[in-house]
């Protein structure tokens, strides 16, 4: 999941303003909290090239408008962010400015990290404050005119942006509070999960009710009966996020980056405050009626499963838990998009690895002895049968994603 975080660096306020300072110095216990902050912010995500140095930026977000860089947010006088202050900073988490004045991008995605409480960005910033400064110019605004002028983001953000502050919902309980805070804000999971209008905005109607991004499908993740988590238990929530699997599903794409990065080093109560939440969540769904198993669709599709897919998928579509994902009722597999399904079967896929589960399973491509037709027979076939029903793919579907692949 990618996001660009512009931050700022410089002396702290003052112990009254919540720093917990001593003798001018942040405490160990401020700094670590700080750590543990940019964690569940995913920091890394935008801000470090594997084999570079943390936080020192030029990581490329795609967006549907062009490409934009992480930016380097290490105390760097010159090419970070060592010259700013800590409102500069709270400025860029709670309305998105830069240290000029002028408006980030929404790929930072401020519309969520307005959320995040002054106390945790005091912490966040204290933590940064630590970062080795690393000399590294990074040119972020890599976008094509006309969006690269950012007097267009005056009228994104009238559309698209409401600042403030989590307020916790006195009807619901404290760990509840704790797993909306999570998700709402420094786990921005709206802005792949949710879907977005035609300039990039959330669909706040359809919150977490999942999202296209970059080539894949963030899949609904609310508690929503088949396209969602109803039968996923609170434990396999936090299971997914803490080692990338359980026995419904495997964590892949930039889902599994979020994992290695982020998730699987969040304590364990955040991780089920955050389950608690997302089961709590729109449980309304209308399910289609599935094709018949006599479609000539289906029968093509079912030759090719039992063929190539049945092995590790079973014949019922259970899988291995842990290591071959279920497609027999599964949400990611029932979604309105199928760009996941698509995605995998063309260039294959190796899962993200954990601490608690280092040996991540992958499955192999298939694009270079399956035609368009046939990608589309098996997935559609997959999507109607062990429960599932969703619209059928066709063969051009198939074809531009295949050609979108080629591109990347």
């Amino acid at each position: 999941m990618k996001t660009l975080l512009s931050v700022s660096f410089a002396l702290l306020a003052t112990a009254s303003a919540g720093a917990h300072a001593v003798g001018g110095q942040d405490s160990y216990e401020l700094v670590e909290k700080g750590r543990y902050i940019s964690t569940l912010g995913d920091c890394t995500a935008c801000h470090t090239i594997p084999g570079k140095p943390l936080f020192s930026g030029g990581v490329a977000i795609d967006t549907p408008f062009g490409k934009l860089l992480g930016a380097n947010i290490t105390p760097d006088q010159q090419t970070g962010i060592g010259r700013w202050n800590f409102e500069e900073f709270e400025a860029s988490m709670a309305r998105g400015h830069r240290r000029d004045g002028k408006q980030l991008y929404p790929a930072m995605p401020y519309a969520a990290y307005t959320k995040v409480t002054r106390e945790d960005n005091q912490a966040l910033w204290a933590y940064l404050r630590t970062i080795e400064p690393v000399h590294n110019e990074v040119q972020t605004n890599q976008l094509p005119f006309p969006f690269s002028l950012r007097l267009n983001m005056k009228v994104w953000n009238w559309m698209n942006f409401a600042e403030g502050e989590f307020k916790p919902e006195a009807d619901k309980s404290a760990q509840w509070n704790r797993g909306a805070y999570l998700v709402q804000g420094l786990g921005h999971c709206g802005s792949c999960h949710t879907p977005k209008n035609l300039i990039g905005g959330d669909k706040d109607a359809e919150f977490l009710k999942g999202g296209e991004l970059q080539g894949w499908m963030a899949p609904n993740i609310t508690g929503a009966a088949h396209v969602g988590l109803a039968d996923w238990s609170e434990a396999d929530i936090v299971q997914y996020l803490k080692t990338g699997a359980n026995r419904y599903d495997i964590a892949s794409g930039p889902m599994a980056e979020a994992v290695e990065n982020s998730t699987q080093h969040w304590r364990d109560d955040d991780l089920m405050a955050v389950a608690v939440y997302l089961k709590d969540l729109d449980h309304e769904h209308d399910k289609p009626a599935p094709l018949a198993a006599t479609d000539a669709v289906m029968k093509a599709g079912g030759a090719i499963y039992a063929d190539r897919c049945s092995g590790c998928h079973t014949p019922n579509g259970e899988g291995i838990a842990t290591l071959f994902p279920k497609l027999a009722n599964a949400p990611l597999v029932n979604a309105r998009d199928a760009a996941s399904l698509i995605r995998v079967v063309l260039a294959g896929n190796r899962a993200g690895s954990t601490d608690a589960a280092p040996t991540g399973p992958a499955m192999p491509a298939f694009a270079w002895n399956l035609s368009d037709e046939n990608v589309a027979d098996v997935l559609t076939y997959i999507r109607n049968s062990w429960g599932n029903a969703a619209a059928p793919i066709s063969a051009e579907q198939v074809g531009k994603q295949r050609e979108a692949l080629q591109g990347e």
